[in-house]
């Protein structure tokens, strides 16, 4: 069942689309578990799309360090805490949840389960994007001091902007939750600055086992009944996305049989998420546009805007 802002994406989907050219076939790169919004829109504005996850998200489990972090934040030894994903939301919050909870059990004093479940914010609590905010207003919060809060736009530049980041010097320390890997101008840059940075990554990001073969499967059905003059635009989100795309490609073109059966990495139009990406897939000479959120207001946008 949708949800009413997932009715309201479509309906602005709808109204983005009248400026549509033609009809495109895009490819969604994006995992399993987040996809659907992205692809119900453009399936709404008209588009053809093709689901192609090339990562799906596996749990990590937490290390003693891990725990040990959980509760210097909790202490209150970081100055803020940034979540980068719904998945890493969830998962800290569990985590949390655990701890609180702990601390009750080995306290001599019966256990309220209200009070276990309320969570006090120790930090300025930071979420990129709406969907990692959903999950983290979701929970029980105690937001007495601290409110959650979003930059205005989610990438690493939007969150540099943000006063609770920019304000963060020398000695200062900062929490991230996140995946295995990314994220890497935020933490440069405040590092550069001689700020404290800890992550704990909640799970870590891999290429599908069905992502080979739902390509090429995809691939015989395009090369025999495509006849448009337009190239599928691919919707890339990340460096790990990209990286696992361009194997996938290259291996099937270079494994195949007739030539002319295959495609490379330049018969698509990519839609890419912010300067890092963009500027990897420039230095391979790809059409490109580039997007500095992944709204799949804005999504569609750049492809209307380009196509």
């Amino acid at each position: 069942m949708l949800s009413s802002t997932d009715l309201k994406s479509i309906d602005a989907c709808q109204s983005i689309s009248q400026a549509l050219s033609a009809p495109q076939l895009v490819i969604n790169t994006r995992p399993v578990e987040r996809a659907a919004p992205l692809t119900q829109c453009l399936q709404a504005a008209g588009l053809t799309v093709i689901d192609m996850p090339m990562l799906t998200l596996q749990s990590r489990a937490m290390t003693d360090g891990d725990m040990m972090t959980m509760r210097q934040w909790l202490a209150g030894a970081y100055k803020a805490l940034v979540v980068v994903s719904p998945t890493a939301a969830a998962s800290g919050l569990a985590a949390w949840q655990a701890l609180k909870c702990e601390a009750q059990d080995d306290s001599e004093q019966q256990v309220d389960k209200v009070a276990c479940e309320t969570l006090a914010v120790p930090s300025p609590l930071i979420a990129v994007g709406d969907a990692t905010a959903a999950v983290l207003k979701r929970a029980k919060l105690d937001t007495t001091n601290y409110q959650v809060r979003q930059p205005k736009i989610a990438n690493n530049e939007g969150m540099l902007a943000m006063p609770e980041i920019e304000r963060l010097q020398a000695g200062d320390k900062l929490l991230i939750w996140r995946g295995l890997g990314g994220r890497r101008l935020l933490v440069d840059t405040l590092q550069a600055r001689g700020v404290h940075i800890d992550s704990i990554a909640w799970y870590e990001r891999v290429m599908p086992i069905e992502a080979t073969a739902q390509y090429q499967q995809w691939l015989q059905e395009y090369i025999q009944h495509n006849v448009s003059s337009h190239q599928p635009i691919v919707i890339v989100s990340s460096g790990t996305a990209f990286e696992h795309w361009t194997t996938v490609v290259n291996e099937t073109a270079k494994n195949a049989v007739i030539p002319n059966m295959a495609l490379t990495l330049s018969d698509f139009a990519y839609v890419v998420l912010g300067e890092r990406l963009t500027h990897w897939v420039a230095k391979q000479q790809l059409t490109h546009w580039r997007v500095d959120d992944l709204s799949p207001e804005t999504i569609l946008t750049a492809i209307v805007s380009n196509t």
